[in-house]
């Protein structure tokens, strides 16, 4: 860092398993996805080609190389996933990965119907070739899972080989794990935190009200995803609480009603 501050939270560092920042590229140029890894390379930790913008973007090869070099794995959307299954090509996306050098694969089943036990078999064939991130919750906002239902299958998931889970709330942040209007489905956070590790979920949370909400309930490394790349520096301002949606909240402090203005601590 730049200087020193103390009273941070301790951020964990590179490789990690918690306090993972997932970042959505929803078609950068090469030289935007420079720009963006020479300015965030450090706090991102994987880079999401979002749904199927890999199908239609120039230079594929030439960008995915850049986020290697820079120490930042990348994969393509389950989106894309879900594209090559509905027309029976699992084989050739498979290749595809082989063809891009992806070490990553997402599978998911939010835009399809896809019987959960061939779900599985996906995610058990990919995990032999692949490390894999599994997607739980539908893109359908009419589509309301019961809690209960989330852990069943995050659970299977994970058996089937699965390295993290993923929250579902799309690049918008209005479905799945939150309402229309953005808020969290708090009831159902917290009910999958009774069940599943930590540290092997990953929350979509493209807002920084949904980023504020899960770093106020689970610390500095919860693992967010779906995070825009001009919002990977301010995301990791709201974890170390220098911003002010979490300012005092790891300072141990609590701001009266009727402040107004910070209050000041000599040390």
């Amino acid at each position: 860092m730049n200087y020193h501050l103390t009273k941070l939270p301790e951020r964990t560092i590179k490789p990690r398993q918690s306090g993972y920042t997932m970042a959505m590229d929803k078609g950068l140029s090469v030289r935007e996805a420079e720009d963006f890894m020479s300015i965030a390379s450090e706090h991102v930790d994987i880079v999401k080609l979002g749904w199927a913008t890999s199908y239609v973007t120039p230079k594929l090869k030439d960008k995915i190389k850049i986020y290697h070099e820079a120490g930042v794995p990348c994969y393509f959307g389950g989106t894309l996933f879900e594209a090559f299954v509905i027309r029976n090509q699992f084989d050739d996306y498979q290749k595809v990965l082989d063809q891009f050098g992806l070490q990553y694969a997402e599978v998911s089943d939010g835009s399809i119907d896809l019987d959960h036990d061939k779900k599985l078999e996906y995610i058990s064939k990919l995990s032999k070739q692949v490390t894999v991130l599994s997607e739980v919750g539908s893109k359908d906002a009419d589509k309301i899972i019961p809690p209960y239902k989330w852990i069943e299958l995050m659970q299977q998931e994970l058996q089937a080989g699965a390295w993290k889970v993923i929250g579902e709330a799309r690049e918008g942040g209005n479905v799945g794990l939150f309402r229309s209007t953005g808020e969290v489905r708090s009831g159902l956070v917290q009910e999958i935190l009774t069940k599943i590790p930590f540290e092997k979920i990953i929350w979509e949370a493209p807002q920084k009200a949904q980023q504020v909400w899960f770093i106020q309930l689970l610390g500095a490394n919860v693992n967010l995803g779906n995070i825009a790349p001009n919002e990977i520096i301010p995301l990791e301002t709201i974890r170390l609480g220098l911003r002010g949606d979490t300012f005092l909240h790891f300072l141990g402090i609590t701001r009266k009603k009727d402040d107004t203005a910070p209050p000041f601590h000599a040390d």
